[in-house]
């Protein structure tokens, strides 16, 4: 079974309460302590990856996030998923093609640019096309903005999900839902369902999977949580 089956099959039959939880590693080194901590895959935040490599979140060029995601993939033996933002620009085949180079087997897209929500249907023609270049090959994780948008209406956000997963997405991502609505939204959307998790509050992995979440990632909680630990260290090494 090649990883990329391995990483599907990880989302299939998952009981209430019991999500596929993907830390998010920021370079090689944090990908490491990840998998040994017995971790079955892996996704990559670009906003954490933008600050390994000193870039403000969404201004790291293409090149840099692909390297970075093939460091990553090289340091473990778990699959890996990759945030590759709204895809740079490119065009779906040269996307997927570049995506698979790295050794990724999926990748995060995005429904906005720039602060504003793209035209669902136009953004799902174009994951539709996605999907096809990609056949099986990358696991399609489809991340709707309205909630971070401040469209609080869930069913906008089911519409929108809805569109996603009749192109061939394999997941959604509804980010910054409120825990409180997921029950709607597991309610009005098919297939697995990614929930983002703030890193030590708020609900826990296993409730939110118990409200409906397929998979549970923390954007770039993990890395700014480790800045953190990293600066109280460097604080108590000066004289």
């Amino acid at each position: 079974m090649s990883k990329a089956e391995v990483f599907r099959a990880l989302h299939r039959h998952r009981a209430p309460g019991d999500p596929l939880v993907l830390p998010g590693p920021w370079d090689a080194a944090s990908a490491r302590v990840f998998a040994e901590a017995g971790f079955p895959a892996l996704a990559t935040p670009s906003a954490g990856v933008a600050a390994s490599l000193g870039y403000e979140d969404g201004h790291t060029p293409a090149d840099e996030m692909f390297a970075a995601v093939a460091r990553i993939v090289r340091a473990v033996d778990v699959p890996v998923s990759a945030d590759v933002e709204g895809g740079y620009g490119l065009a779906p085949k040269e996307l997927v093609e570049r995506l698979l180079e790295t050794g990724a087997v999926g990748c995060n897209l995005e429904d906005s640019e720039g602060g504003v929500l793209k035209d669902p249907r136009a953004h799902a023609d174009w994951l539709a096309e996605v999907r096809s270049a990609a056949a099986d090959r990358l696991f399609v994780n489809a991340r709707v903005d309205t909630f971070a948008r401040g469209v609080a209406d869930p069913g906008q956000a089911v519409e929108r999900a809805a569109l996603y997963v009749a192109a061939g997405a394999d997941c959604v991502y509804p980010i910054g839902a409120p825990p409180e609505v997921l029950p709607l939204l597991r309610a009005g959307i098919q297939g697995p369902i990614n929930v983002g998790a703030p890193v030590g509050e708020g609900p826990t992995p296993a409730e939110l999977g118990a409200r409906g979440a397929t998979r549970i990632t923390f954007g770039p909680g993990l890395q700014r949580r480790a800045t953190r630990a990293l600066r109280e260290i460097a604080e108590g090494l000066r004289p």
